[in-house]
């Protein structure tokens, strides 16, 4: 393996993790994506990890409950999801830490950025949890952040999808898939890649984002080494 990367953020949907039961944690999927992950770190890779939560809670179909509340409960749903991932990297040998942004100091240790670097730094995988720690805001902006904060050379968007599409191609056979984008292209385009504030974020960040399908998670390993795998989007050359 030679990877391309030397730093990574891996963005994995809660759905990702549920596997064929679609809700709650199915292990062996769990474990799979986690044997792909433990060969990026055993290449030498500094791999950063932030999970959702939506196989548990979905926030923003939370009916007429308060969003502050329910983005707290989201919160809470991707911790769960993040010691899940923890206990599959730990029982495959690997030195994983879970840092959370709100504090909750029993389980996990709280989100600062130069004891993740430093946990990189000496191999550790980082998992972070709780998106930002602030309600509104989405996973997909919490990995924007972390990626800018951590300095990940890119963010690898582990999707259902094997790449960005001109339209929704589970209704419509006939879409396009694209191979690269820039941040311009996703923005004007409103193109489902990751939401505005995320796409805004890595564009004046300038990190790079790869979008690949997950039904392989051996396609972790494929977008580390730099294989053309799902879309990439970029700044325009």
């Amino acid at each position: 393996m030679q990877p391309k990367y030397r730093r990574i953020l891996l963005k994995l949907s809660g759905e990702a993790l549920a596997g064929e039961q679609g809700s709650g944690l199915e292990f062996d999927t769990v474990l799979s994506i986690c044997q792909a992950v433990k060969a990026c770190a055993e290449a030498g890779v500094q791999v950063g990890v932030v999970v959702g939560g939506g196989n548990f809670w979905r926030g923003r179909s939370s009916g007429n409950m308060d969003r502050t509340r329910a983005d707290h409960m989201g919160m809470l749903a991707t911790a769960i999801n993040a010691l899940g991932l923890a206990d599959a990297l730990e029982q495959l040998g690997c030195d994983v830490r879970v840092q959370t942004a709100v504090s909750m100091n029993e389980i996990a240790e709280p989100y600062i950025r130069n004891r993740a670097v430093r946990h990189m730094e000496k191999g550790r995988i980082v998992i972070f949890a709780c998106g930002t720690g602030s309600p509104f805001f989405s996973t997909d902006t919490a990995a924007a952040l972390r990626a800018a904060e951590i300095e990940a050379d890119i963010i690898l968007k582990a999707s259902m999808v094997d790449g960005v599409y001109d339209r929704d191609p589970k209704k419509d056979p006939a879409a396009v898939r694209y191979t690269r984008l820039t941040y311009m292209d996703v923005l004007n385009r409103n193109l489902q890649v990751m939401d505005f504030t995320a796409a805004t974020m890595c564009r004046d960040n300038d990190i790079p984002i790869l979008v690949f399908n997950l039904n392989d998670p051996q396609n972790i390993v494929r977008a580390v080494c730099g294989e053309d795998i799902g879309t990439i989007v970029n700044r325009e050359d």
